[in-house]
């Protein structure tokens, strides 16, 4: 018999959270416990058909970090992301070396967000990758 579709998205989350990147483990350090500005983040949350890397649940805010991959996968990408606008979330996405090497950049990044009305942001980082 085969498992339910939730049950899958589940299963591959709960996956996804015991082998984070080193980018994710990063980030997830500054957002569990409601270290910044007392919201609250889940790590590997899945929503629709989709998991996502971090998701604030009251500012319906979703945090994606790329690795190198992601270069060769930009329409794909794209068209998650606006599955997810159009779904009501803001998305924004930070490469693993702007988490790594820019952390208290990306930090502030998401602090603007999380203080702002739910509209698409554009990132100080790299102008148009916040999407």
């Amino acid at each position: 018999m085969k498992k339910p579709y939730r049950h899958q998205m589940h299963q591959i989350a709960q996956k996804l959270r015991s082998q984070p990147t080193d980018a994710e483990a990063k980030l997830w350090y500054l957002l569990q416990s409601r270290n910044l500005r007392g919201y609250k983040f889940r790590r590997q949350h899945s929503i629709g058909r989709y998991v996502v890397d971090f998701y604030c649940p009251e500012r319906k805010l979703i945090i994606e970090i790329d690795g190198g991959q992601h270069a060769d996968q930009v329409e794909q990408d794209e068209s998650r992301t606006a599955d997810l606008n159009r779904m009501g979330y803001l998305v924004l996405r930070f490469w693993n070396n702007e988490v790594l090497g820019q952390t208290e950049a990306v930090a502030q990044v998401i602090m603007n967000n999380l203080e702002q009305p739910l509209t698409p942001a554009l990132s100080p980082l790299e102008g148009e990758r916040i999407r």
